[in-house]
């Protein structure tokens, strides 16, 4: 069967391995939600004879790292072959953090906690987004979000997803997310210390209000029977300010 030209993203499943001739490698593809040709969660076998993409693979790369691979797709002649993706071309999107392996080892059940916590919290982040691209999927160009675990991703690709959003959905999605971010600014924690520069300019900001002249303008344009309150509440707030009668008419 004729190869068919494709590109794939994925995370990379497994230690790359040396192909069968020189300068070659193999390796697995775990795809994600948000593939178009695939089923939901799918491995794709994947092999290469170009040399630098064989040397990337072999000495570069690590299992979580998220690829984007571009070449032909065999599909096999019976169903119980194998579908293969012959790679020309290979883009590192994400690369996984390289773990410290030398480190005393971590309490296992805080580490079980923790991991349980952050992988419910993908999780419901997971289906929010699925819910959301599902909404309304628009047409035309989209954009694509990816989630995944830090770390070494071996033993975690369960947990890592990449969703498709049209531009509108993305500029709602981040209007959402500039309120939160608002809504959290507002809320000040104690022991805030503003930097040296910031407390001059508020000081020369106040130093430059005329009070006074501030008093005259704001009485002046106050009926007569309201500006003993307004005088009250002007006093209340800058201290003693000059009574009504002192004002031009």
């Amino acid at each position: 069967m004729d190869a068919i030209p494709f590109a794939l993203d994925g995370y990379l499943a497994a230690d790359p391995e040396p192909g069968d001739g020189e300068d070659t490698a193999s390796w697995r593809l775990n795809c994600s939600a948000g593939t178009d040709h695939l089923m939901e969660e799918a491995v794709i076998p994947c092999t290469t004879t170009q040399p630098e993409i064989a040397h990337t693979l072999l000495t570069e790369r690590q299992p979580g790292d998220l690829l984007r691979v571009s070449g032909h797709l065999t599909l096999p002649d019976t169903a119980d072959g194998v579908i293969q993706l012959h790679a020309d071309t290979l883009e590192v999107l994400w690369a996984a953090p390289v773990l410290d392996g030398d480190g005393d080892d971590a309490d296992t059940a805080t580490t079980t906690d923790t991991d349980a916590d952050r992988n419910s919290a993908i999780a419901a982040l997971a289906d929010a987004l699925t819910s959301l691209g599902q909404a309304a999927p628009g047409s035309g160009q989209s954009i694509r979000i990816h989630i995944s675990p830090t770390g070494t991703l071996g033993s975690g690709l369960e947990h890592c997803h990449h969703f498709d959003l049209p531009p509108a959905l993305a500029h709602r999605l981040a209007d959402y997310i500039d309120a939160m971010n608002c809504s959290l600014d507002s809320q000040h924690p104690d022991g805030v210390v503003l930097d040296p520069e910031t407390i001059a300019d508020l000081t020369d900001l106040f130093e430059d209000i005329d009070l006074i002249g501030l008093t005259n303008t704001v009485l002046n344009a106050t009926r007569p029977e309201y500006r003993p309150a307004v005088t009250q509440a002007m006093d209340d707030m800058f201290g003693d300010i000059p009574a009504p009668e002192d004002t031009d008419p």
